[in-house]
């Protein structure tokens, strides 16, 4: 099944009730920074941590994720890698991603886009570069194309200043600006606060 923003809403939204720190990344995380392309699965790096895997665990199972008790236990204990393909949609566990040392590490680079924890675009793509599999490198030279072109792209914004008394934007004031200003305008980025943890 193809990523699908709705669904990552729901499950953030479970996984903030059950208070499981999180951060998403891979393929999906690059599509929350704007990358455009597709990917099946929705991809999360989670603090390894026994009480956050609790709390994942019990997120998942809200969610009607069909978990036996080896997949529970393996969440539980934080095993590196796990994949979930019988739950309403894929997911790519990862506790220990390719090129990345730490989670905190990860989280102190992330960004909150639309309220979701999100890694950064580097650490996106030092792990892709990282695990070097085929996919891997078929889509290196295009995230960090997108890199480059979101770096000029922010570069190229200015701070709107406001009218004087009397006076509003021209149309050809608003034409000068970039296509996409109000877009981002709406569209909350800002670095996540302190990580919370699950409560033993």
């Amino acid at each position: 099944m193809a990523f699908d923003y709705r669904q990552l809403q729901e499950l953030h939204d479970a996984l903030t009730r059950h208070g499981v720190a999180y951060l998403v990344i891979g393929k999906s995380g690059a599509l929350l920074h704007g990358f455009p392309d597709t990917t099946q699965n929705t991809n999360i790096f989670v603090h390894k941590a026994a009480a956050n895997g609790r709390a994942l665990v019990n997120a998942l199972r809200e969610l009607r994720f069909p978990l036996d008790d080896r997949q529970a236990q393996e969440i539980e204990r934080g095993k590196d890698f796990i994949q979930l393909r019988s739950g309403p949609f894929d997911m790519d566990i990862v506790f220990a991603p390719d090129g990345i040392e730490t989670f905190d590490d990860a989280w102190s680079r992330g960004v909150e886009i639309d309220g979701i924890p999100v890694c950064s675009l580097d650490d996106i793509i030092e792990s892709k570069r990282a695990a070097n599999r085929p996919r891997d490198r078929e889509s290196l030279p295009r995230l960090e194309g997108f890199r480059q072109y979101q770096r000029e792209r922010t570069v190229r914004h200015k701070v709107l200043q406001a009218p004087s008394e009397g006076e509003s934007a021209t149309p050809a004031q608003n034409a000068a600006l970039p296509a996409d200003t109000s877009a981002d305008a709406q569209r909350q980025v800002r670095h996540p606060p302190a990580v919370a943890r699950a409560v033993p």
